[in-house]
């Protein structure tokens, strides 16, 4: 009968930090004064005519990291756009989903099946989400607001 039974999900710790590491660059790309700049809006064309959005805004700065909230803004009556919090760690180089779906702190690991039904790699897709995201916005988007660099 063990014969049968999965192997335990072991955290990729190697994986995970260089998705963290391009996700980090992904996001100073699409948000370059990110130190000075609270807010950055990029409207995005997904071929359907209907308007779409990523808006990014600071929800904390310090010394060594920041905290982003992204959100997509598309009307839909029947599902919630998707959002989360990002942390950055500027000393490192890494960004990481630190909220999404109303949850916060995401463990590296869950016991499968749970209550919430969340995928024993949780943290893992959610950060693959944000880099899959973020690279269709480098793809597709425009900046909503000109750019100018501050002298």
């Amino acid at each position: 009968m063990n014969a049968l039974r999965k192997p335990r999900y072991r955290v990729d710790l190697i994986g995970l930090q260089a998705l963290c590491e391009t996700n980090y660059w992904r996001l100073l790309k699409l948000m370059p004064a990110m130190h000075e700049q609270d807010e950055r809006r990029i409207t995005l064309d997904a071929g359907d005519g209907q308007p779409q959005a990523l808006q990014m805004r600071v929800l904390e700065r310090c010394r060594y990291t920041s905290t982003l909230l992204l959100a997509h803004e598309r009307k839909h009556e029947w599902v919630t756009p998707p959002s989360m919090e990002v942390r950055l760690y500027h000393d490192a180089g890494l960004a990481e989903v630190v909220a999404a779906y109303n949850s916060r702190r995401f463990r590296g690991v869950y016991p499968y099946p749970n209550e919430q039904m969340l995928q024993p790699d949780e943290k893992y897709q959610l950060n693959q989400f944000l880099g899959e995201w973020l690279g269709y916005c480098q793809r597709h988007g425009q900046s909503a607001q000109p750019f100018s660099f501050v002298q």
